[in-house]
């Protein structure tokens, strides 16, 4: 299931306020700054700073070349 449009085009991080990118098929949302995902559960992004889930070195390097291979956009600039 993926999140619509117009909500993708304000979600932010709640703790850092920034732009965060959707893997839709692995359902979360990725802060690179912080290193941490928001998982999306049932087509509602869980956006609770408690329940983010930390991200290591690999798997940081890992999702940002996906980020660049596929070329997935900010939820917001």
């Amino acid at each position: 299931m993926t999140l619509d449009a117009q909500l993708l085009g304000i979600l932010a991080c709640p703790e850092d306020k920034g732009a965060l990118y959707y893997f839709p098929v692995d359902e979360f949302l990725y802060n690179p700054r912080l290193g941490r995902k928001y998982m999306v559960r049932d087509g509602i992004p869980i956006m609770l700073i408690d329940e983010a889930v930390a991200v290591d070195a690999a798997e940081r390097h890992q999702l940002q070349m996906r980020i660049d291979s596929e070329r997935i956009l900010p939820t917001f600039v």
